[in-house]
């Protein structure tokens, strides 16, 4: 036997190799096609879906034309196998198919069949329908099929396929594979994986009407012999690792009226030619890294429905054509750089119902033709530059249930007619909305979440917002907002997530009807000028797990239980007249007024533990965690930079008796005494500190407090007021910073169970990290890296996610920690920075490119979740996952084999969720990986 040294030439002599295998097969001369199935049902698992399929032992001849999922023609030849949808499992490997001359349609699609697809395959020249997917078929993909020259459908979607062989298996001048005849053995038998890529020879398949390859694991090129299939109606190749630029033949397919190929890594430019196919009605180009413009031509012909060109880099303007293109049902463009007028670019479409071109580079005005989208039930134009006011006839869209118009430059007034519309979800934050805020709010009754922070929206808030009923989360803060706290908003029994009123001027008395919130997870009314006592009802919130009351002129005892029993300092500070029982505060049986002289004795002062001053700016650029205190969406106002802010220490935005707590930080330490240091960093070393009763972790800055570089901490200073509103309960809390004398360091909440690294290391404390705690570790995570990076404003990403980095408290629920290497991602400005994070969880693009996005924290939380799977660093299993086309794991072999295998369904339900979605983190191309709002919304759903 020859072996080419070409690619193409070992195509060709494989239909040859086939026929020599086949005159070799064992057994299979004499075979009837009754026999042939028989034979097939044998090596299948008993199931009841093939009963029927037996022989009659009083028949002369044996037809299986009566058997379920056969037909046969008027000769009795068997040309339909049609199992579709029966949970046909086993494999195809025992189906002879060369006693099936005259087989046209084999139709086994959303079954349970495993294995690869068999090389014989390619034997069945009439073929015309062939439907394999839905299924859990891997390998690669046959070369025989180039034979299947009749077949019109061609559908291998959903399934782990790879391709075929790859020809970087040829190296140069050789007369063999590298892999030799074992090589060729496991190509034409599939036992191995050998390459992913689609081959050329698929254009020979010349009566294609329909390709559909989507879901699988090839990578690549898409082959330019597509152009030979003229008859190509349908081409679906989304899900995949294709890479390469689309290749400029396809646009000599005019019939196509349906071109899928979303989630790969192809790039480039998009072909003009695309403008040559005036039949399209489908195109996904979304998740690529394509560049350019987008084809001017793409609706040339007035019939485009879907198109999607989302998370590219698109750039120039949105094609013209869309603008008149009626016949739109749904457009996704965000996330591109793409230019254009909102007034003038956008048509009337009386179809439209999805339409999403948010964080692009559009201006112009909003206009009422928006209001002529009669279907319209999804409208988002984030992050542009979008200006003037908003069109009444926005709100009277009666299918209209999500609208985000959320940093842009809009500016007037919100019209009244916002009551007329059945609205789920209203974001209009972060432009320069003015005026009061209209009492039809209201009638929003179907409304689930309303953000109106960072405008300028003035006057009380309406008492009206109480008849929200279904509202979840709610948010006015950082605008103008006076007069009391509508005692109404007690009503909203469904406010789930978070009530933000913060930064506005609102006066008098807290409500208590605030306290039949019972739902209400976090409550924020910092920043005004509220005064009068602490309701007792807020400590009878039992899902409330974050509340800051600082900033406002709020008097007398603080209420006992509840939140209070976890609250800290800063989330009282500022205050008019509070005491009570918790640290920091003057207990209420002493008075609070200084005595004359400021040196009285220091057991007559208040020790306040912690103060969150500027230096945690510092804490941000070098070690952390102001950052923790989760960033939430504000807006630095002057006119709330007090002159206060200006004492003698200058670290402090807040001043506290730093003096003191230094005192008490030198004492409970012993100086720093090495006994006392549990851990040690890039940035300092950790001290666990107890004082009245209270341990904390100290963590000491090798800098001290004489070479701060003061002008970089202001820098920061924005970000800090911005971080130090909220907290996360998957975050690890900072209490504050304080700079005295020789030392610079941060206080921390303590957490006694150490790193997650540690804990699975130690063979006896991994083995109290049971599979359900694993479950919840890796949730918790999730939630805080969801919190950081999308309810952030801007987003915060942490860079250095990995196992070290999470702390585990008594109960073993997992804290994110160090955030020394954590930054704010602003609109339009990557990060450029040399590397951070921890090599074995870096994202590979970090090797090339400076630029650091979300997606790095996304990569390293798969690595995380991964370690959490396995015990150890899974250093071998990524490793696979980037250099493998296949990419499939079977997550009960990779388990910790410390630990029993999960006996319960629902856990190994979980644990198969958690490894799948960090086989999707660790793409190499960074936009195929999913948002950790999806991750951690899939977790929070789907796990127990």
């Amino acid at each position: 036997m020859i072996f080419h040294t070409s690619y193409t030439c070992l195509a060709k002599v494989i239909p040859a190799t086939l026929v020599l295998l086949l005159a070799m097969s064992e057994g299979t001369s004499g075979l009837t096609q009754a026999e042939a199935l028989l034979r097939w049902k044998q090596s299948l698992p008993d199931q009841p879906i093939l009963d029927s399929w037996v022989m009659n032992s009083t028949a002369t001849t044996q037809t299986p034309c009566s058997w379920r999922g056969i037909t046969c023609d008027s000769q009795g030849t068997v040309t339909i196998i049609n199992l579709a949808y029966t949970g046909l499992a086993g494999t195809l490997h025992n189906l002879n198919f060369s006693v099936f001359p005259n087989l046209l349609r084999l139709d086994l699609k959303v079954n349970n069949l495993t294995g690869s697809i068999p090389q014989t395959i390619g034997v069945l020249s009439n073929l015309q329908f062939l439907d394999l997917s839905t299924n859990y078929l891997n390998g690669t993909l046959p070369l025989s099929m180039a034979n299947l020259s009749q077949v019109f459908e061609l559908d291998v979607s959903r399934n782990d396929i790879s391709g075929v062989l790859d020809p970087a298996l040829f190296p140069d001048g050789s007369p063999t594979p590298k892999s030799g005849l074992i090589g060729i053995r496991n190509l034409l038998f599939q036992d191995t994986l050998l390459g992913g890529t689609i081959p050329n020879e698929i254009g020979n398949i010349r009566n294609l009407t329909l390709l559909a390859l989507d879901g699988n694991n090839f990578h690549g090129p898409i082959p330019p012999s597509l152009g030979n299939c003229t008859h190509l109606s349908i081409l679906r190749m989304p899900q995949n690792q294709l890479s390469g630029s689309i290749p400029p033949s396809i646009g000599k397919l005019t019939n196509l009226t349906d071109v899928r190929l979303f989630t790969n890594n192809l790039n480039g430019s998009v072909p003009q030619e695309f403008g040559n196919l005036s039949s399209l009605i489908v195109l996904h180009l979304a998740e690529n890294n394509f560049v350019g413009e987008l084809p001017p031509q793409v609706c040339k012909s007035g019939k485009l429905v879907n198109f999607s060109a989302a998370f590219n880099s698109f750039t120039g303007p949105i094609p013209r054509s869309l603008r008149d293109c009626p016949s739109l049902y749904r457009v996704r463009l965000e996330y591109n750089s793409l230019t254009g007028f909102a007034d003038q670019d956008f048509g009337v479409y009386p179809n439209l119902t999805y339409m999403d071109f948010s964080h692009n580079r559009v201006e112009g005005e909003l206009t009422a033709k928006w209001g002529a989208c009669k279907n319209l039930q999804y409208l988002s134009m984030a992050g542009n530059g979008v200006s003037g006011n908003i069109p009444s006839e926005i709100f009277q869209l009666e299918q209209l249930q999500e609208l985000d118009l959320s940093s842009n430059q809009l500016s007037g007034k919100i019209p009244p007619q916002i009551g007329n519309s059945t609205l789920y979800e209203l974001n209009l934050s972060e432009n320069k909305l003015s005026g009061m805020l209209p009492a039809e709010i209201g009638k929003l009754s179907n409304l689930r979440s309303l953000d109106l922070s960072m405008n300028m929206l003035l006057g009380p808030i309406p008492k009206q917002i109480g008849g929200i009923s279904n509202l979840q989360n709610l948010n006015l803060s950082n605008n103008n907002f006076n007069g009391s706290i509508p005692y109404q908003v007690g009503n909203l029994a469904s406010l789930q997530d978070f009530l933000d009123l913060s930064y506005n001027e609102l006066s008098g008395e807290i409500p208590s009807d605030l306290g039949k919130l019972s739902n209400l997870v976090s409550l924020n009314i910092s920043h005004n000028n509220l005064s009068g006592p602490i309701p007792d009802s807020l400590s009878k919130m039992v899902s409330l797990s974050a509340i800051n009351l600082s900033n406002n002129n709020l008097g007398g005892p603080v209420p006992e239980g509840g939140i209070f029993n976890s609250s800290h300092p800063v989330d009282l500070s500022n205050n008019k007249n509070l005491c009570g029982n918790i640290q920091g505060l003057q207990p209420c049986n002493v008075s609070l007024t200084k005595p004359d002289g400021g040196g009285s004795s220091n057991k007559n002062k208040v020790v306040i533990p912690i103060v969150t001053s500027l230096g945690g700016a510092l804490i941000i650029s070098l070690v952390c965690v102001g950052i923790v205190f989760f960033c939430c969406k504000r807006k630095s106002k002057a006119r709330r930079q007090k002159s206060s802010i200006k004492k003698l220490n200058p670290f402090s935005i807040w001043y506290f008796n730093g003096r003191v707590v230094y005192g008490d930080i030198i004492e409970a330490t012993k100086n720093f005494d090495p006994h006392y240091c549990i851990g040690e960093g890039a940035l300092g070393k950790v001290y666990k500190a107890e004082m009245k009763g209270q341990v904390y972790a100290v963590k000491k800055l090798k800098c001290d407090a004489e070479n701060i570089d003061i002008e970089s901490i202001k820098s920061f200073q924005n970000e800090v007021e911005a971080m130090s509103e909220t907290r996360h309960r998957n975050i690890v809390k900072l209490y504050g910073f304080c700079s005295e004398g020789m030392h610079t360091f941060l206080i921390y909440e303590y957490m006694n169970r150490g790193n997650l690294a540690d804990m699975l290391k130690d063979e006896k404390n991994a083995l109290e990290l049971d599979w359900s705690k694993r479950v919840d570790i890796v949730k918790g995570v999730a939630s805080a890296l969801s919190y950081m990076h999308h309810d952030c404003a801007p987003p915060l990403i942490h860079r250095d996610i990995s196992s070290k980095n999470i702390l585990l408290s008594s109960n073993l629920s997992a804290h994110v920690s160090d955030f020394g290497t954590a930054r704010f991602l602003k609109p339009d400005s990557p990060i450029w920075t040399s590397f951070a994070g921890t090599y074995g969880y870096a994202a590979p693009e970090l090797a090339y490119t400076m630029a650091v996005t979300e997606k790095c924290d996304v990569f390293s939380f798969g690595v995380l979740a991964f370690e959490v799977l396995t015990g150890k660093h899974p250093g071998e299993l990524v490793s696979y996952i980037q250099t493998s086309s296949e990419q499939k794991i079977i997550f009960k072999e990779i388990l910790d084999p410390r630990l029993l295998p999960p006996s319960k369904s629902n856990i190994l339900k979980d644990l198969a969720l958690i490894a799948n979605l960090a086989l999707s983190c660790l793409q190499t191309n960074a936009q195929s990986r999913p948002t950790m709002r999806y991750i951690a919304q899939l977790l929070e759903m789907d796990t127990c």
